[in-house]
């Protein structure tokens, strides 16, 4: 029997394919993880268990999320804490970091090349200087437009601006993330 190539055959699912919207990246413990499917099970669990005690919502948040994510036996506690930290957060609770060095990167712009250099220059930059943190590439236009940057790609570290329109050298990234986990800036 011969399929069409466009068409899936008889009986086989279909991959959905993953984008870079269904994977987060939040702090386990100190490291960065890109967890899948996070958004989505915040929104469904935020609308089941909000007001119910901490252990329920983690442990709720704990069983949904590892169906999409590995998830080992010795480090569910701070995954655990980690998803019922960005649970409080989606439901616009107060929550104290407990890491003051943390970081919270935001790459503005389109998805153009530059923007994209800006992205993976901060990574690298990240990685090199074993900094943990979370990265999000921000690329819709409205959402662009809330942060007051009249060009892209911009870049803010832990809310503050401090490039627009162009693509820092590796070394400037470096001294700002060395003044930040000096706590020099913030």
């Amino acid at each position: 029997m011969r399929y069409n190539a466009h068409r899936k055959p008889p009986g086989r699912k279909e991959n959905k394919k993953m984008t870079s919207e269904d994977v987060t990246q939040i702090k386990v413990g100190k490291n960065r993880m890109g967890i899948i499917g996070l958004k989505q099970i915040l929104t469904d669990v935020a609308q089941a268990y909000t007001g119910r005690p901490d252990n329920e919502i983690e442990a709720e948040l704990l069983k949904r999320l590892a169906k999409l994510n590995y998830i080992p036996e010795p480090t569910q506690t701070a995954y655990g804490q980690a998803f019922l930290r960005e649970f409080k957060k989606s439901i616009g609770q107060v929550v104290e970091e407990t890491d003051s060095n943390y970081l919270e990167v935001k790459v503005l712009g389109p998805g153009c090349s530059r923007c994209n250099q800006l992205e993976q220059d901060i990574m690298a930059v990240m990685n090199e200087m074993d900094l943990a943190g979370n990265i999000e590439h921000v690329t819709d236009i409205n959402a662009i437009s809330e942060y007051g940057v009249m060009g892209t790609p911009a870049l803010i570290l832990n809310g503050k601006v401090m490039a627009v329109g162009s693509v820092p050298p590796r070394a400037k990234l470096k001294t700002w993330l060395q003044e930040i986990s000096e706590n020099k800036l913030s």
